[in-house]
């Protein structure tokens, strides 16, 4: 087990994860939490996170295959626990600026609740 806390001391989801800062936490164990998106594009959109201060999925080693498969586990488990499983939902990583990362953490995000469409053009 990993359990390893947020470190980042500037990083607003290392804040979430060791709760100075107030959020609507939907799950946690030991090395993941989720908590409600503070501006959602879905009924249900929840932030997963390790606890563990990664910046990007393109800062992955070979050593957090396990924990991004705890972080995907924990999107299914919420999804059931939430009651979207049944319709569908969407796991979603941002990498980087042109994939839309905004803040420089990790996160999975879970977006169910209705029908949920791409609306990706090219440039």
């Amino acid at each position: 087990m990993l359990r390893v806390i947020c470190y980042m001391t500037n990083c607003v989801f290392c804040k979430i994860a060791r709760k100075e800062i107030p959020s609507v936490i939907v799950y946690e164990d030991e090395d993941v939490i989720a908590f409600r998106d503070a501006h959602p594009i879905a009924p249900v959109h929840v932030l997963v996170i390790p606890k563990k201060h990664i910046a990007s999925v393109a800062d992955i080693s070979e050593q957090d295959a396990p924990l991004m498969g705890k972080i995907i586990y924990a999107a299914k488990k919420i999804a059931s626990d939430l009651k979207i499983s049944k319709y569908g939902y969407k796991l979603l990583f941002r990498v980087g600026e042109h994939g839309g990362q905004e803040v420089g953490h990790i996160h999975l995000h879970l977006l169910g609740g209705t029908r949920l469409s791409e609306n990706i053009k090219p440039i």
